[in-house]
């Protein structure tokens, strides 16, 4: 009766421990770190009051109790918080991490076993498997990451359907491709304590989580170069071979040439024992099969490879379909935006189109209004020259607009042509410098060339000027000058040098003005094909105008009294143009600058003559 009673205080204690736990975890006002170090305080509490009775159901029904007062829930959430709210706390989410994985085992949900099998321990497994994974990349939490590795074999050896959703998670295949030796050797190692501590974990294993096991074991064989890794990946291939026996022997036939790259990769290693054991266990399953077992095992490795570019191809359309839909939808709503938009701006414009109409119409009617009061206030004999004064004015009005709209269609349908005529001689003055340029190129290769005096006969050889000195010392021995003295000869040497350098420098000089005048002549007929191509005044524009500005000072000096002189001619009134014949055909400033450069045509107009 006392054991009685003092079983039933034990009870309502760690009932009351769980209670007060689930109460404070209720405060919403807790931090990540003060949420870690409540539930690792509580649970651990909890634990040790259960684990002091010797009655072993005490502890499962402890563990029950924090399932259904939400607490472990409340671990799932804490270990599946942001990496930087967890920053510092490592220490504490491992061990939560454990603690966890530790109720979760020996657990009875009761009538809620369906919601725990199916959404509670899949998402613990996820939060533990994020965790290792956050771990991993930290170099200094290593023996963290081991503790949480061995928290996920715990839940494993209890729960062996979780096994298809460790070697499929994102975060199981992020610790996989991990190039840390000691993380690959955890991850095998992991299989290794699962499998030693529970005999019936592979057995109670579907074919498929088999198979992603013994990929992950031969994977590892073919990545890495590492002897411990190289080891517990032989150990578990081997574990598995004794725990399955025949029902590996097909699993293993599927992976082509394993023996190969055992015997090549693996020998010399340390464990050649272990090596050779499974070679001889690969070899004697290859030659059991027969050739149905052969061809059998052929069109189901060829199902599975057509199986899974099926899902790769499915995925891919998957993907690329939601990538069409938002496209289509974004494309869908910009062009019902610009609808909208274009349809407000209809409207905007019809309404101010129709403001525009009405007051227009209410001037047109406050003018009438005004223009009938004014009538009323002339006397009846001006009614009628007054209207035919504004009859006048109208005819005037519109005919200078018709005038206007006239000349600027007949400006923009002839501007484009006499562009093009411009063009076309401009291309022809262009092409005639270019043949004269060629032919004087041409003239001056054919003449020969002029060699100037002071420099000897081009093809003299040295047998002529030998002959040549022959014949001047005959002469001089011939016709010796007796009366010229050497200083005479001196004198005249001198002068002869003298007026040879004067030559010379004379020859210099005459180049110079040579140049001066070629680059005076080329300005001036620039000049004048500028003003051969002057447009008419009547089309004449501002850069055109600019374009005959000259920058010399006398030039513009005598254009401005040019311009001034038939300024004041045009001024002048008939009667004082009576006594002076005036050509109407050419002005007279323009008949002076003929006269000036010597009868050429200076000024623009609608035909530009050519050369």
């Amino acid at each position: 009766m006392g054991s009685q009673r003092l079983t039933v205080r034990m009870e309502s204690a760690e009932e009351a421990v769980v209670l007060e736990l689930k109460k404070q975890l209720e405060d919403e006002d807790l931090s990540p770190e003060q949420k870690l170090s409540l539930l690792n305080n509580g649970i651990n509490k909890a634990l040790n009051v259960a684990a002091v009775q010797t009655d072993s159901s005490v502890l499962t029904r402890v563990k029950s109790w924090l399932y259904h007062a939400g607490v472990l829930s409340h671990c799932v959430l804490a270990l599946s918080l942001d990496p930087r709210r967890l920053k510092g706390n490592w220490p504490a989410a491992a061990t939560l991490a454990q603690l966890t994985s530790s109720c979760c085992v020996g657990l009875d949900p009761g009538e809620h076993s369906k919601a725990f099998n199916r959404l509670f321990l899949p998402s613990v497994m996820d939060s533990l498997l994020s965790l290792a994974s956050q771990l991993m990349r930290q170099a200094e939490c290593l023996s963290l990451f081991r503790k949480v590795m061995d928290s996920v074999s715990w839940l494993l050896s209890g729960h062996t359907q979780l096994t298809t959703q460790v070697l499929s998670s994102v975060h199981y295949e992020r610790i996989q491709m991990c190039d840390d030796v000691t993380v690959a050797l955890l991850c095998v190692q992991l299989w290794i304590q699962t499998c030693t501590a529970s005999r019936d974990f592979l057995s109670r294993l579907s074919d498929d989580s088999v198979l992603l096991l013994l990929n992950e074991a031969v994977g590892q064989l073919a990545v890495s170069s590492d002897s411990a890794v190289g080891r517990a990946s032989v150990t578990l291939i081997l574990l598995m071979a004794n725990q399955l026996q025949l029902r590996l022997q097909p699993l293993l036939l599927s992976f082509r040439g394993l023996d190969n790259l055992l015997d090549k990769d693996w020998r010399g290693r340390g464990f050649d024992q272990d090596v050779d054991q499974l070679i001889a266990l690969i070899q004697s399953d290859r030659g059991m099969m027969s050739p149905s077992q052969v061809s059998t095992e052929r069109v189901r490795a060829a199902c599975v490879i057509q199986a899974a570019w099926r899902s790769y191809q499915t995925r891919r359309r998957v993907k690329s379909l939601n990538r069409a839909v938002s496209s289509l939808q974004r494309r869908y709503r910009a062009r019902r935006r610009q609808q909208q938009q274009q349809k407000e701006a209809q409207q905007w414009e019809e309404e101010l189109k129709y403001q525009v109409c009405v007051r227009r119409q209410q001037a047109r009617r406050a003018f009438h209004q005004k223009q009938r009061q004014l009538l009323q206030l002339l006397p009846p004999d001006q009614v009628q020259s007054y209207l035919q004064e504004c009859e006048r004015r109208a005819a005037v009005l519109i005919q200078s607009f018709w005038r206007g709209f006239r000349e600027r269609r007949h400006y923009n349908t002839h501007r484009h042509t006499l562009r093009h005529t411009r063009t076309q001689q401009q291309a022809a003055r262009t092409l005639q410098r270019a043949v004269r340029h060629f032919l004087q190129e041409r003239r001056a290769a054919k003449a020969p060339p002029i060699t100037p005096f002071w420099i000897g006969h081009k093809g003299l050889t040295d047998s002529r000027r030998a002959e040549l000195k022959t014949q001047v010392e005959d002469y001089i021995a011939v016709h010796p000058s007796s009366h010229v003295s050497p200083e005479e000869c001196e004198r005249l040497h001198e002068e002869v040098q003298l007026l040879l350098l004067s030559e010379l420098q004379r020859g210099e000089q005459r180049r110079r003005e040579e140049q001066r005048m070629e680059a005076l002549l080329a300005h001036t007929h620039t000049q004048l094909e500028l003003l051969r191509d002057a447009p008419p005044l009547s089309v004449v524009t501002a850069p055109d105008a600019e374009s005959f500005l000259s920058p010399s000072g006398p030039i513009a000096a005598r254009a401005r009294d040019a311009h001034n002189a038939m300024l004041q001619s045009s001024r002048l009134p008939w009667w004082r143009t009576l006594g002076e014949p005036v050509d109407m055909s050419t002005p007279t400033h323009l008949q002076d600058l003929e006269a000036e450069f010597g009868g050429l045509f200076v000024g623009g107009s609608a035909e530009v003559r050519m050369e």
